[in-house]
This record gives structure tokens, sequence and C-alpha cells, in this order.
């Protein structure tokens, strides 16, 4: 039997790499004793916070309208990028990420991990676009493409302050 992947588990997966992402900046807000650093990552863990509400928003709809984990639109699968698909691997399939961090870390090596798995998130997210029959929620969706766009500037400018 071929495993069949939705819209709905999308958007469950995109909900656990952000409630994910918000426990890897919290602990390494707590592990940062640069207060600059430490704050920029309380926030970005705020953003992430909200970005889960937003999934689950989304996911929510697909549910009211009878979707469930596992349907598959097929008029929605066309050109769905492999890649973002692989961008599971993100904050998403590991259990706790923030075990990543050892506190043994340089604080240019916490921002390094955090613009990947922002970057990661980003392809991710794009290619979950192509999932959605909502236009409102590809809308949203874009949304949040461009705010983690923001958060990898935000984390590119703070490594060249850091370096």
């Amino acid at each position: 039997m071929d495993a069949k992947i939705g819209g709905y588990d999308v958007l469950e997966i995109a909900e656990k790499i952000e409630r994910n992402g918000v426990k890897f900046y919290r602990r390494a807000a707590g592990l940062c004793s640069d207060d600059r650093i430490s704050t920029l990552f309380v926030q970005l863990a705020q953003w992430e916070a909200r970005h889960v509400e937003l999934f689950g928003q989304m996911r929510e709809r697909l549910t009211a309208e009878g979707r469930q984990p596992g349907h598959v639109d097929p008029d929605r699968i066309d050109g769905i990028d492999a890649q973002a698909l692989a961008g599971l691997a993100v904050f998403g399939i590991q259990p706790d990420p923030s075990r990543e961090l050892t506190g043994s870390e340089s604080r240019t090596d916490v921002l390094r991990m955090a613009i990947e798995k922002e970057k990661d998130s980003i392809v991710y997210y794009t290619g979950l676009k192509g999932f959605l029959a909502h236009q409102t929620d590809r809308q949203v969706l874009e949304q949040v493409i461009q705010e983690e766009m923001k958060h990898v500037r935000i984390l590119v400018q703070a490594l060249e302050q850091t370096v």
C-alpha cells in the first residue's frame, strides 16, 4: 500500500517544524551569554510560535471541509518540489532539535545553525504551497515564507556583527 500525504499532513508537519523551532530558539537563548543575541533568539521563538498558530488554523479549515490526514487532492500535487518535501529534516523530524545545542557551541556556530534551519524551512514551505487549496491559505503561507526570509536576514546581520 502506498503512503499518501495531503495538505492536512504537510500542515501538521509544518506545525511540528515551528514547535521544534520554538524549542531550538528558546534553548539557544538560554545558552547564549550575549544579551543581544539571546534577545534575538527569544524574538525568533515568539515569531515561530505565531507560525504554529497560523498552520493550525489552516489545518482546521481543511478538517472543516472533511479533509483528513492522508487525503490527497490530485489537482494540488502537480509540480510539488521533491526537495521541499526532503526539507522535513529542518526542525521537524527530530523529537527535540534543541538537543543539538550542547552549550559548547560558539555564538557563530549557533547563528549558522539557525540560518540553515530557516533556509530549509523556506524550501519546505515553498513546496507546501502546492498542497493548499485555499488562496487565503497560500497567501498566509507566502507571508510566513517572507517572515522566514526576514529571519534569515536578521540572523545573517547578527552573524556579520559577531564575526
